[in-house]
């Protein structure tokens, strides 16, 4: 098989190993992962996806040689916004809390936990799909 289409199944199916607890129901979904593979469909969702992802970098790379700001700013502006907003919630915020109660006036931060925040600043770092570890993982990764 695809090396990473194996990559691919045997996490899935340690998932379905540790989440279905009847062993029926277990050989079943690994009965039609296995078959799903077989017949290509898994394979060619993942070629469709490699592709999808192997385009947005080829823009983002035209993007960010770009000497408009506007054009080669926003990802760092956006990721400015998220660092600020994380650096907010998890640093300012805690310590202006503790400083105003230490002095007498305990006055609560606003909080900036934002899901989308996070889940942006997670895309930005990569951390959405994993198919950055896997490269590192197979020795392939863009230095």
């Amino acid at each position: 098989m695809n090396p990473i289409l194996d990559a691919i199944l045997k996490p899935v199916t340690d998932i379905i190993n540790k989440v279905v607890p009847d062993t029926a129901a277990k050989q079943a979904a690994q009965a039609e992962l296995q078959k799903l593979a077989l017949q290509g469909s898994l394979q060619s969702e993942l070629t469709q996806l490699l592709a999808v992802t192997s385009a947005q970098t080829d823009i983002n790379k035209v993007e960010a040689a770009s000497t408009n700001l506007f054009v080669s700013g926003w990802r760092p502006f956006i990721g400015w916004i998220c660092g600020v907003g994380l650096g907010m919630s998890c640093i300012v915020g805690p310590l202006f809390t503790w400083i105003a109660a230490l002095s007498g006036h305990p006055t609560p931060f606003p909080a900036f936990d934002d899901p989308l925040l996070r889940s942006t600043l997670a895309g930005m770092l990569g951390l959405g799909f994993g198919l950055r570890t896997y490269e590192k993982v197979k020795g392939v990764a863009a230095k």
